[in-house]
Formats: C-alpha cells, structure tokens, sequence
C-alpha cells in the first residue's frame, strides 16, 4: 500500500494576519468616534470603555484609562481574530482568496452579524443593536463591509498571496 502524503498546507505569515487587525480596529475606532463620540482624548476613553463594557459591565464608564486599554486590548483582539479566522480558513478553501469584491463585503457582512447578534448579546453588554437609528446601523454595514474586504487582503497577504 502506498502512502498519501498529507495535503501540504500554507504557512501563515502571522505579522501580516496581525497588520491586517491593526488597520481595523484603528478604522473601527475612527469611525465609532466619528459616528458616536468626540476626537479628542475623552472620545477614545469612552470608545474603549463602550467596548470593555462587553466584560465589565457598566463599571467599565467609571474605569477610566485602564478601562480604555482594556478596551483597545479586546478590541485589537477582536478584529485580529476577525483575519485570523478568515485566514485559517481559506487556507482550506483556497477559492475564498479570489473575488475578493465580493467575498470581502460578505465576510463583513458576516461579521456584523456575529458580533452584534451573537457576541454583543452574550457578553456583559446583553443587547443587540437598537433599530430606532437604522442610519447607524446601514453605516456599521458598510463599515464593515470595508473591515471584511480588509480581512481578505490581508488573508492573501498572509498566505502569500499578493495581487
């Protein structure tokens, strides 16, 4: 009996999957403060603080600086694993790396969805998004169907897959 080899996977250039999570979560938080708070260094705190609210609760507003890291802690998190897991997982289904117009904004279509009817609900946050302002909610859309495109790209480039 000859053996098989095992399928040869790609190496992932992690640096490239942590890039990729830098460029959202600093897009994310310029638009959350441009949407919803100010630009100026209580707009940050408070953008970081709304997100440490997912693990502190409401304790997180009177948490000052440590916080809004812990908030930019999670939320760096947060958006690497966004590219992580795109990565992983086209390296497996490598036709997700093409069609990168289309297959970008769906995976941040995707992303929306999991994160403010799934992870926003069972976090210390314990809510989906309201619909009293649907411009906001069309807006977090596309913002991330732009974070989703981005999670593509850097897909590629971190399975070497530049073009």
């Amino acid at each position: 009996m000859v053996a098989v080899p095992a399928r040869a996977e790609r190496s992932v250039d992690w640096l490239q999957v942590f890039l990729g999570g830098v460029l959202i979560a600093a897009g994310d938080a310029a638009f959350a403060t441009t949407v919803w708070f100010s630009w100026d260094a209580n707009g940050f705190t408070k953008v970081f603080q709304s997100i440490a609210v997912g693990v502190l609760g409401k304790a997180s507003y009177d948490g000052g600086v440590p916080a809004a890291l812990l908030g930019a802690a999670l939320h760096l998190f947060m958006a690497t694993t966004f590219v992580a897991i795109y990565t992983l997982v086209a390296r497996r289904v490598p036709g997700l790396l093409r069609g990168i117009a289309a297959k970008g904004p769906l995976y941040g279509i995707v992303l929306y969805v999991g994160m403010n009817f799934v992870v926003m609900p069972l976090s210390r946050v314990g809510r989906s998004p309201s619909f009293t302002h649907p411009d906001w909610i069309a807006m977090s859309v596309v913002a991330h169907m732009v974070f989703g495109t981005i999670c593509v790209l850097f897909a590629r480039r971190a399975l070497g897959r530049d073009a």
